[in-house]
């Protein structure tokens, strides 16, 4: 709880300072933990952090640009097959990622 508390008083203090998970928005990719293992075989414990970019998308149904974490795999899926075809297929798959394909009603 006092994590939280914390966490919030610095966002409320300086804005640009913010904790960022690990996560790509697309895939859902998350680190991963095992181990280190040396040359002598001793284990010790790490983590596997997932290849994650922050990238600029142009949505061409709704006419914006939206800014998204994604990991190398995901980069790689939308530029094989664009970005509409590629949230169609996860929304398919079963990913909900909150971006809307939609346009707005406003513009």
């Amino acid at each position: 709880m006092s994590y939280e508390l914390s966490n919030s008083r610095l966002k409320s203090q300086n804005s640009k300072l913010s904790i960022m998970s690990r996560v790509c928005e697309l895939t859902g990719k998350r680190p991963v933990s095992g181990n280190s293992v040396s040359h002598s075989n001793r284990k010790t414990r790490r983590r596997f952090l997932p290849n994650l970019f922050k990238k600029r998308f142009f949505v061409p149904e709704t006419g914006e640009w939206i800014i998204l974490k994604v990991s190398n795999t995901a980069l790689r899926s939308i530029s094989k097959h664009g970005l509409s075809a590629y949230l169609k297929k996860q929304q398919a798959r079963g990913f909900a990622q909150g971006i809307s394909l939609t346009p707005k009603s406003g513009s």
